[in-house]
């Protein structure tokens, strides 16, 4: 089995800042791809970054200059470092993870869920 860990959610005042991360552990042979997603109520589940095995980054055009993705593959870890938050930022963070397991199986394996909340 593989598990994907995240913290660092909270509740900041517009324009304060938050770091995520997400630790995956359990059966891993590799991690390719990692990634985090953001989701308001209501709303479909969205895009945030992806980050490759080796640091190149993506960002949405809502997060990019202010968002920052970064891995440590040593740790299996992805982090996001989020500044400049805004009150309309989708209040709950998805990590997500392309692995493949010792068994050679190929999961795209997802957190459960951190949340943020932005105040005016």
């Amino acid at each position: 089995q593989v598990q994907l860990v995240e913290s660092g959610g909270g509740s900041v005042q517009a324009g304060g800042s938050l770091r995520l991360s997400c630790a995956a552990s359990g059966s891993i042979f590799s991690i390719d791809a990692m990634g985090w997603y953001r989701q308001a109520p209501g709303k479909r589940r969205e895009l945030v970054a992806t980050i490759t095995r080796g640091g190149n980054p993506n960002y949405a055009d809502s997060v990019k200059g202010r968002f920052t993705i970064s891995r440590d593959n040593a740790k299996n870890t992805v982090f996001l470092q989020m500044n400049s938050l805004k009150p309309e930022d989708p209040d709950i963070d998805y990590c997500n993870a392309d692995i493949l397991t010792t068994s050679r199986a190929r999961f795209y394996s997802w957190g459960q869920g951190t949340q943020d909340t932005v105040s005016s």
